[in-house]
């Protein structure tokens, strides 16, 4: 599989959107690679890895994000599963859960019903160690401040307004993959 020639089919090269999703992608999975180089012991596939980081985010364009030139319909929070919907009819059913899972710090089932979430009724928490190192990685990087890494607390406060179980996962993967 070739993530970039999937991007190609939903991304004009020339567009702003692209080049956001493009340089936030490999961000997140340079760090996820050195994370999971770090920790030979975890016997992650590295490969597998790369792909589903570059794609993690795909789903962007389907939602309403001006800052960031998504011009869709969506709220944000959905393009994760609106990513793994794509990636599922791509014939990529494995990355598809690295789209869906990867928001905030996973997103459980009472998380979804007790906030009140505009996404399906499902649990959608990362499962794989590679779904979560993507995940952790994720939250080091946004698409709104491209040349910087956040600290390590900077990205454990983006997700606390996902709740307290986003708190115990992350950092649980502090413990896991620093």
């Amino acid at each position: 599989m070739n993530p970039i020639e999937i991007i190609d089919k939903y991304y004009s090269r020339e567009s702003e959107l692209r080049t956001i999703l493009m340089v936030h992608s490999r961000s997140v999975a340079d760090k996820a690679l050195a994370m999971l180089d770090a920790h030979p012991e975890l016997c992650l596939d590295r490969t597998f890895v790369e792909e589903a980081a570059l794609l993690h985010d795909i789903g962007i364009f389907r939602t309403d994000a001006s800052s960031i030139y998504c011009t869709g319909t969506y709220p944000y929070i959905c393009h994760g599963y609106l990513g793994a919907d794509l990636l599922r009819e791509e014939g990529f059913p494995r990355h598809a859960l690295v789209c869906e899972r990867h928001t905030g710090a996973g997103l459980s089932l009472k998380e979804i019903i007790g906030q009140q979430l505009p996404v399906p009724h499902r649990e959608m928490l990362p499962v794989s160690l590679e779904e979560q190192l993507i995940c952790f990685a994720d939250k080091f990087f946004s698409k709104t401040h491209l040349e910087k890494e956040k600290t390590l607390e900077k990205a454990r406060k983006s997700i606390e307004k996902y709740g307290e179980e986003g708190l115990v996962r992350f950092d649980n993967w502090c413990a896991l993959f620093l």
